[in-house]
This record gives C-alpha cells, structure tokens and sequence, in this order.
C-alpha cells in the first residue's frame, strides 16, 4: 500500500496476466436463477456457499474484534437476495457477493453504528493468546489506520482501492466486479491514492502510523 502511495503508477497501468472472473462453469449460478424465481431453498444454500468470503471481507474492512461483524454480514446477506436481480454475470457469483459485502461494511463505517474495539490501533488484528512483538502491533495499527482512510475517501474510490489493495483483486477483476471498464477503475484508484497522500500529509498521527519506514509491513 505505501509503495502504492509513493508510485501511483505502479501495478495500474501494466495489464495483469489474470483474466477477469466471468460465469462460465460458476456452480453457483444455478442457484441465483432459482432465488430468483423464488426458491427459499436456493437463497438459504446460496448464502451458506458465499457465508466465509463474505465474512471475511466484512473482517477485513471492519477489523476482526470488531462486536458486529455478524450483524454487518445479516445486513450483507440480506443486501445480496436483494440485488441478485442486478446481478449481469460479468463476474462470479462468489466476487458479486463480495462486493456487496463491502459496500455494506464501507457503509456501517461510515455510518459509525458498528461498535470499534476500544484499542483497535494497537491489537484487533492480533488473536487472543498469540505474541505480540512490536512489529506484530505496529501492523495492526497500520491496518486500523488504513481502515480509517478508507472511511474518509468517496464512496466510488474506496471500493476501488479496498477491492483492489485491501482484498488483492487485479485492476481487471475489480472492473468485473463493479461493472466499470478498466481505465474508469484505474483514475478511481489514482484519485483515491492522490487523496490519501493528501489526508497523510495533513494528519500527523496517521502519518506516524504508516508512514516512512514501514513499506515491508504492508
């Protein structure tokens, strides 16, 4: 991410030898045309099949300490049936679940009716019982960090840049993904890294976090 920062070039204008996720043999396809005509059954199994990635991008943009990340995933289940009649196939099943996933964690962000851990700079990302070094916490503040700039950046920029750099998606995967060609998704990623360095230059605390010197940790 702070290479990223430095070089907002880097990885956004060469093409990713991965081509985008499409339909073609998607399992789970099958389930979306049965919700869609009504089938209870195909909703429930559909949820259970996308149930892990889904939390595990609410995880991810929320912090896994975070006290409602089971709330923020009904919220998300419940956002997918609904816009399974949006669904086109120009990506998995599994991949359009993720991105309503974060969309809805990006909201409870922004919205701040999620209940943070009290000292998530410091150990939400460090499970209980494990060591916790110096450089084990620095990481995890440098993630809560850059959890909180993504709060701050417009919507359209923060999905971009969390699909692309929080969740590893190519620039072409996270053009699938969101239904916008690839040059759209690249000036997306190019503003929103403009912006942080913006928000990194006026914000000191931050700028400590995850500023020089940290490049191998992130």
């Amino acid at each position: 991410m702070l290479r990223l920062l430095r070089d907002p070039q880097r990885d956004l204008n060469s093409p990713s030898d991965e081509p985008a996720p499409t339909r073609g043999r998607d399992p789970l396809h099958s389930l979306v045309n049965k919700a869609l005509r009504g089938d209870r059954k195909a909703e429930r199994t559909l949820l259970v099949a996308v149930g892990p990635a889904v939390l595990g991008v609410v995880r991810r943009v929320l912090g896994i300490r975070c006290l409602d990340i089971d709330d923020v995933c009904q919220e998300a289940s419940i956002s997918l049936l609904a816009a399974l009649p949006t669904f086109r196939a120009e990506c998995t099943v599994q991949y359009f679940a993720c991105r309503v996933a974060l969309l809805t964690a990006l909201a409870a962000r922004r919205r701040r009716d999620v209940q943070l851990p009290a000292s998530e700079d410091e150990s939400e990302d460090i499970e209980d019982g494990a060591p916790s070094p110096p450089d084990l916490i620095d990481a995890a503040r440098r993630r809560a960090s850059l959890r909180e700039l993504l709060a701050r950046l417009p919507l359209s920029q923060a999905e971009v840049l969390a699909l692309h750099i929080v969740l590893g998606h190519s620039v072409e995967e996270t053009s699938a993904m969101i239904g916008t060609p690839v040059n759209t998704v690249r000036s997306r990623l190019r503003r929103s890294l403009a912006n942080l360095r913006q928000e990194l230059s006026r914000n000191s605390r931050l700028r400590e976090v995850i500023g020089e010197g940290h490049e191998r940790h992130v």
